[in-house]
């Protein structure tokens, strides 16, 4: 039976208690940790991608997005507080329904991480690009800073950035945790001075329509907007280290994603009442797509002077506000900034490539420890290539809704699964509990669904199609090969060579 191969939580479980942290963090410690990891690619990236979408309406997407987030972060929190282990929503997946699901969580899991990584490195080349023309005079040709369906060749400087975090990741270099506290430090001192100096001078003419595509335009803001808030598991996974965690992990997640929702709908205004964010439309006076060749040509028609035609929406929002230093400056602060997202993220994918293999769902080959570096570098300079060509070719609001679609899909199995337990095992330890889960739980999966499909029939095709050959790979290669399905059981915490988790180090935690 497909759904009979379930990876024995007891023995993930006793895997974990090996780590034995010591519970050190707070609310506040938690919150903190929740804004550093939230706050950064969305809100500098996909406020241009979003206006097209939605016109001012997108401060409403903001916080649909941000519920969506908080319902689905809390049942996170009581399957990360129980199953404190590699894998995220994979192993979570395999340990209640069944191995065919874990598989296509962790083959959705690929499109959250890649493609995300993806996303990060188009959205730091608008800012690089936008860099060296102020700072340095060189106006690249945008054959070579766009992909083809934004009206370029290829994104060289996206390419460049991808193959770079790579090489980083193969040889074993990773941020401290000291560094990583500077650039979190740099991105909200970025978006306060933003705030700062745009919000005096909002005009309540800029508001008007409020939502000129209707509110279908508001919900398909939100779906992409969702990209904003992902690493909010960043909190979630903190749960074996927090003190008292049924209150401190409620706080945290709800208090990190408030604060980062009051950020964004701030910065949101200062765009709308200082330059404007109506949507470019067609002749028929509909919206064009984002990232299409239409609005490339409709933005060389009016000279890029619209923010929804902008690449570093934020930075240039103060440039035609009279700030064009500071803007430089913001712009300077992403491109420092997003990198380190990049890292992050590919963290995260090569950790989920790497359990995936060991068992046995994927060839052994992927799990292959170098042997002067110590890294699982077959499958980071597979993952890193694959990364490279999609920020090359594609626009970064169809890689981030193509990796809110893998997102949203592994956040409502995850809220499912929390569910299905609590009526299989309902005498399991559960360090932190969902709250009012009968009802917490339903409404994460719903609002992962209503996002779901108001993603783009484009973006819909390609989850589908994705999800489609994940079945043949399965049907084809992993079923046969299962560990599981050969009677093994695994458990990979402790492996020699095992990649950093996908966010930074943790106070007490462990700085593999």
């Amino acid at each position: 039976m497909i759904f009979g191969r379930i990876k024995p939580l007891d023995a993930i479980l006793a895997t974990a208690e090996k780590k034995s942290l010591t519970r050190t963090l707070g609310a506040f410690q938690l919150t903190m940790l929740g804004v550093g990891a939230i706050i950064g690619t969305g809100i500098f990236v996909l406020t241009a991608e979003a206006a097209q979408k939605a016109g001012p309406g997108m401060m409403i997407s903001f916080i649909i997005a941000g519920l969506v987030c908080a319902v689905a972060a809390l049942c996170y929190a009581e399957m990360s507080s129980m199953v404190p282990v590699s894998g995220s929503a994979y192993t979570y997946s395999y340990a209640v329904m069944g191995e065919m699901l874990a598989w296509m969580v962790g083959w959705a899991l690929v499109l959250e991480y890649a493609v995300a990584a993806g996303a990060v490195s188009v959205g730091w080349s608008g800012y690089f690009v936008g860099l060296l023309r102020e700072f340095a005079g060189i106006d690249l040709p945008t054959a070579l800073t766009l992909g083809p369906i934004d009206g370029g060749i290829i994104n060289v400087p996206a390419f460049i950035i991808a193959l770079l975090v790579t090489w980083l990741l193969v040889i074993g270099t990773k941020e401290s945790a000291f560094i990583n506290a500077i650039l979190v430090a740099v991105k909200i001192g970025a978006l306060i001075l933003f705030c700062a100096l745009a919000l005096p001078v909002m005009q309540s003419k800029n508001f008007e329509p409020f939502a000129p595509l209707g509110f279908g335009g508001i919900s398909a803001a939100a779906a992409s907007i969702f990209f904003a808030y992902v690493g909010f598991d960043a909190v979630s996974t903190a749960a074996e280290e927090t003190k008292n965690p049924q209150r401190n992990m409620p706080i945290g997640l709800i208090g990190s994603l408030a604060i980062c929702t009051i950020f964004y709908i701030l910065v949101a205004a200062g765009v709308i009442g200082t330059v404007g964010a109506q949507p470019l439309v067609d002749a028929a006076g509909k919206g064009i797509a984002p990232g299409s060749t239409e609005l490339a040509a409709a933005c060389a028609n009016i000279g890029s002077q619209a923010v929804v035609c902008s690449k570093e929406a934020l930075a240039w929002t103060l440039r035609e506000i009279g700030w064009q230093q500071v803007g430089n400056l913001i712009g300077l602060a992403a491109g420092l900034a997003l990198p380190s997202v990049v890292l992050m993220m590919m963290f995260g994918q090569t950790r989920i490539f790497f359990v995936m293999s060991r068992d046995g769902l994927l060839p052994a080959k992927l799990s292959k420890v170098h042997p002067k570096y110590g890294t699982p570098h077959v499958v980071t300079i597979i993952t890193g290539v694959f990364v490279a060509f999609f920020a090359a070719l594609f626009p970064v609001g169809a890689l981030a809704d193509i990796s809110n679609s893998g997102t949203l899909f592994a956040f409502a199995m995850v809220a499912i699964a929390v569910l299905v337990l609590r009526k299989t095992d309902p005498n399991r330890r559960r360090p932190f509990r969902t709250p009012a889960v009968m009802v917490v739980a339903p409404l994460a999966v719903a609002g992962c669904i209503y996002l779901f499909f108001s993603l783009s029939f484009y973006t819909l095709a390609l989850f589908f199609g994705w999800a489609f050959f994940g079945l043949l790979v399965y049907f084809g290669y992993s079923r046969s090969r299962s560990h599981v399905g050969r009677g093994i059981v695994d458990t990979h915490e402790d492996d020699a060579g095992v990649p950093p988790l996908p966010v930074p180090p943790l106070p007490g935690g462990p700085k593999d």
